[in-house]
């Protein structure tokens, strides 16, 4: 994959690409449940873990639009369920505090800091997500140039939304602007789609889907993207604003 026009923007996703994801969420809901068991045992008497997903599922059905947007739907779920078992519904935003503050507790790769430094050495790096991690209050809060999230584009990827809100702040045309992430459908392609060059992050050797071309490049992780854009891509590549 060698650029026909120099790489002045690099967007990259977060949960796992920057830092797994998985833990971090199970640790949230967990705190959040922990709070709710304490403040709302009538809720928690009823509900569990699985039926409270299943009740924030059939909200975004209902109302898809604020489906983009999870803390939304998460404090909309909450607030409605609050209200069913005759507690404040202001007390969902007290819930919420509880689960980012756990959510925002992330552990990133080994790999992650030096490489985003790497990277974000050579053009503007922007972060682009679909979740709801506050990027400020993380240990990467200093990596990215700026951070843009589904709530902010008003629209989750594959939709080009938060691609297009970082190319207009960086100046940078779509030939101009590399993603990196690991979900074949929603960065790669959805990347592909909106024009950009795009690569697939595969920490944990996953295959690639049979309904969709390859991509154009795959690396294990963020170490070895900083070591090709370095060894076989320098002429021309991200170059200074």
């Amino acid at each position: 994959m060698y650029p026909t026009r120099p790489i002045r923007l690099i967007t990259i996703d977060l949960d796992d690409t920057v830092w797994p994801c998985a833990p971090v969420i199970r640790e949230a809901e967990d705190a959040l449940y922990a709070w709710l068991c304490a403040r709302a045992p009538r809720l928690t008497a009823v509900h569990d873990h699985l039926s409270l997903r299943e009740h924030r599922r059939v909200l975004m059905e209902r109302h898809p639009e604020i489906a983009h947007d999870v803390t939304a739907v998460r404090l909309q779920s909450l607030r409605a369920l609050l209200l069913e078992f005759d507690y404040a519904p202001a007390l969902a935003g007290d819930a919420m505090a509880v689960f980012q503050q756990q959510r925002n507790r992330v552990q990133p790769y080994a790999d992650t800091a030096a490489a985003l430094a790497r990277l974000r050495a050579r053009c503007r790096l922007v972060s682009i997500t679909n979740g709801n991690a506050e990027v400020q209050s993380t240990p990467l809060r200093d990596a990215f140039d700026r951070s843009v999230t589904a709530a902010e584009a008003g629209a989750a990827k594959p939709d080009p939304a938060m691609f297009r809100l970082a190319m207009d702040w960086a100046g940078a045309a779509p030939e101009e602007t590399l993603h990196i992430g690991d979900d074949p459908h929603r960065d790669v392609e959805a990347a592909r789609r909106a024009g950009l060059r795009s690569i697939w992050v595969n920490r944990y050797r996953a295959q690639w889907p049979p309904d969709l071309a390859p991509p154009e490049l795959e690396v294990g992780d963020l170490a070895q993207l900083a070591d090709w854009l370095e060894r076989d891509a320098p002429c021309g590549v991200c170059d200074a604003l």
